[in-house]
């Protein structure tokens, strides 16, 4: 049944005054009917319902007999209102215009004065993943990505979407979390991105360099900032300075999760405090080996109960890693060989390392060092004492 109140109250909303829209409603529902009827029926006092009739019939939404009593009728409403409705679309097409000049006036304005606004779309946490996997498939050059474990465990979703980039020869890098290293997210990144790990406190997703995806890991919602030169440009450089400093995985992808966490833990103990325990084991106790391998237990590593094939299994993965070098065994020859791409020293603290866990083991060492412009070169010759 339709509610004549309503009909009344979305009149007045057309520019009706109350009783207008009153009278119209009853004329409407009841028919012709006399001047003194409609005030009963429509509940307007009788000294108003002959002006609210004047006025609906200037209004063209009534026809009045000139006849006594006098009779009234409603005209029809898709002939009533079709002035009023093309005189709202007229209104509503104006204000578009309008609003459309302020906007060209304000974009004017901030060319003038050198800026150019820019705009940023939100994702409901519904609609997340699959625009991640759309913007992974539309990226034409790079995707530089930092996730958290939240987000690692998103991206781990877009495994055919990563590969159809990789298959476009797309330079595919990740940040991911240290304890992420070897995790079930982590197995599922197919080979050919490139992972390294830092400490991480953003989802970020940069494509092409000129569009960003975040997304928050509290509530999973995203924004996209498309066409962002600036932004795009310095996140990508943040990216970069963040990656050059960030831990190589692809030595650890083989490993469990506990053994990858434990080979990570060394290389950020020592790169914080190795070159001073270097240092002072060279001036003051003249034995680095030991030293290191007290840094090492002071933070909570320990190498005693490890074999001589894990301990060079750890610091082959750690010269992969930290000098794109390795460390090869002859059991033949009983000699060790640790190669390093980058010389100056940069295998000195592993190699203080080793030879301490193979003194610690009753070992005894004789080392060589080499040194070119290709790299280093270091030989341990072992020995049971």
């Amino acid at each position: 049944m339709v509610n004549e109140h309503a009909l009344t109250v979305s009149l007045e909303e057309f520019g009706l005054s109350k009783y207008e829209a009153q009278a119209y409603v009853s004329l409407i529902a009841k028919g012709t009917i006399t001047a003194g009827e409609l005030a009963y029926y429509s509940e307007i006092p009788r000294t108003k319902i002959y002006p609210t009739l004047l006025k609906l019939e200037k209004k063209k939404l009534t026809i009045i007999s000139k006849s006594k009593p006098i009779m009234c009728t409603a005209i029809a409403p898709e002939d009533a209102f079709d002035g009023i409705i093309h005189e709202q679309i007229n209104k509503v097409n104006a204000m578009n215009t309008l609003v459309t000049n302020l906007k060209k006036a304000s974009e004017e304005s901030r060319k003038s004065r050198g800026s150019e606004e820019k705009r940023y779309f939100h994702i409901s946490a519904n609609n997340v993943l699959a625009q991640l996997q759309i913007m992974i498939v539309g990226s034409k050059s790079s995707i530089k990505i930092t996730v958290d474990q939240w987000g690692f465990g998103l991206l781990a979703e877009c495994k055919e979407q990563l590969l159809s980039a990789l298959r476009k020869n797309l330079d595919v890098k990740l940040l991911v979390a240290p304890a992420q290293i070897c995790s079930e997210s982590y197995r599922a990144i197919p080979e050919g991105v490139e992972i390294r790990a830092t400490e991480i406190t953003q989802n970020c997703f940069i494509f092409d360099e000129t569009e960003l995806l975040l997304v928050n890991n509290t509530n999973g919602k995203g924004a996209i900032f498309s066409s962002t030169d600036i932004l795009g440009i310095n996140q990508e450089k943040v990216f970069s300075n963040i990656w050059k400093n960030a831990t190589k995985t692809k030595a650890l992808a083989d490993m469990t999760k506990i053994e990858a966490a434990e080979i990570y833990k060394i290389i950020k103990t020592v790169n914080e405090n190795g070159l001073m325990y270097i240092l002072n084991s060279l001036m003051v106790s003249k034995k680095p080996e030991s030293d290191m391998l007290k840094l090492l237990e002071q933070n909570g590593i320990s190498l005693k109960s490890k074999s001589l094939d894990d301990i060079i299994e750890i610091m082959d993965a750690v010269m992969q890693i930290t000098c794109s070098g390795h460390v090869n065994f002859e059991a033949a020859t009983k000699n060790i060989t640790i190669e390093s791409k980058l010389n100056s020293g940069h295998s000195l603290p592993w190699v203080s390392i080793l030879d301490g866990c193979l003194q610690k083991q009753g070992y005894k060492t004789r080392t060589i060092y080499q040194n070119n412009s290709k790299g280093e070169k270091v030989h341990i010759k072992i020995s049971k004492n």
